[in-house]
């Protein structure tokens, strides 16, 4: 009969811990989808944000060398994204996982067109030059 209750007793322990490690799981799994998706935001947002940086940069400098001067500029983009560049000012907007936009802006002074350039997922080589005896600036892919 002790042999019995301690099958019984060892039975209701695993049912319990099996119950305990559903309701764990039910719970937890949500949380960790929404903390995974929130981080792919953040390295989504830092990776535009970079971007943007980089072709500022480029305008900035070319802006600062004059007429005739040239850059490229090589980026890495994990997502297809549309870049929106004017004189005041290098922006995009970014899709985020829960479906809401966030405006990256990144503030340049020049004298560049107002243009937009998509970015495809990969690599992309942009050009930014001022012509010789251009008026404007000019910024594209190659």
């Amino acid at each position: 009969m002790v042999k019995e209750n301690r099958g019984q007793i060892s039975l209701e322990y695993i049912l319990i811990f099996a119950i305990s490690l559903i309701i764990l799981m039910v719970f937890t799994l949500p949380l960790a989808e929404q903390s995974i998706n929130n981080t792919l935001d953040v390295s989504d947002t830092l990776d535009a944000k970079n971007c943007l940086s980089k072709i500022a940069q480029a305008i900035k400098q070319v802006y600062s060398e004059g007429h005739g001067s040239k850059h490229t500029v090589y980026l890495n983009v994990n997502k297809k994204v549309r870049v929106d560049i004017s004189s005041g000012h290098v922006s995009c907007n970014l899709k985020l996982n829960d479906k809401s936009n966030k405006r990256l802006d990144e503030h340049v002074l020049s004298r560049i067109k107002d243009t937009s350039i998509t970015l495809d997922k990969g690599e992309n080589v942009l050009i930014v030059e001022w012509p010789v005896n251009g008026e404007n600036m000019l910024i594209y892919k190659q």
